[in-house]
């Protein structure tokens, strides 16, 4: 799936698409929150990694569902950064937003805190991940989504970070591929 970046300053859009309009990034903006129980401890005593990256995944496709106006499935996750651990009883805040657009698919910046639940103290960052959606339809083929409109310096910040984000995977998938094409000349 090849995706032709937005410009949010662009009114025109790609000429070859027909864009379904464009959306203000707070219009999809979600926030999941949930107090960590014994039932998502690891072995050290901490939440589990994976019980994390769930709600990151959850909290990413509600908002991917809601800025596209329809199903999205989960492409890939660019990075998942674990901070500082997550405790038993902490409640936690996974904060998720849409980042940049293209043709079919969107990435959500998600931002994670944690706080005590019985304390009254600033919550803590405790990770960050970008993760790519993908819009389809309902044969799940890959389908149209409006463009990001960023509305604020620090949103039209983040649509830059993820297009260099978005330029980086593309030359690594693409060096990849140009490896295994030679290693296959090898025998």
């Amino acid at each position: 799936m090849t995706d032709v970046p937005t410009d949010p300053t662009d009114p025109t859009g790609p000429a070859d698409h027909a864009d379904p309009g464009g959306k203000p990034t707070a219009a999809s903006r979600t926030t999941l929150s949930t107090i960590m129980s014994q039932n998502d401890v690891n072995l050290l005593g901490t939440v589990h990694g994976g019980v994390i990256m769930k709600l990151v995944d959850d909290a990413a496709g509600a908002v991917a569902g809601r800025h596209s106006g329809g199903p999205a499935v989960t492409a890939s996750m660019d990075e998942m950064l674990f901070l500082v651990p997550v405790r038993i009883g902490d409640l936690v805040h996974v904060h998720a937003q849409v980042n940049w657009t293209g043709r079919s698919s969107m990435e959500i910046g998600v931002k994670v805190l944690a706080e005590r639940w019985n304390e009254s103290t600033p919550a803590t960052r405790v990770g960050t991940a970008y993760l790519v959606f993908a819009a389809v339809d309902e044969n799940g083929k890959p389908r149209r989504v409006p463009s990001v409109l960023p509305d604020t310096e620090l949103d039209r910040r983040r649509f830059q970070e993820a297009q260099i984000r978005r330029t980086h995977r593309l030359a690594r998938r693409r060096e990849i591929q140009e490896l295994r094409a030679r290693g296959a000349d090898l025998g």
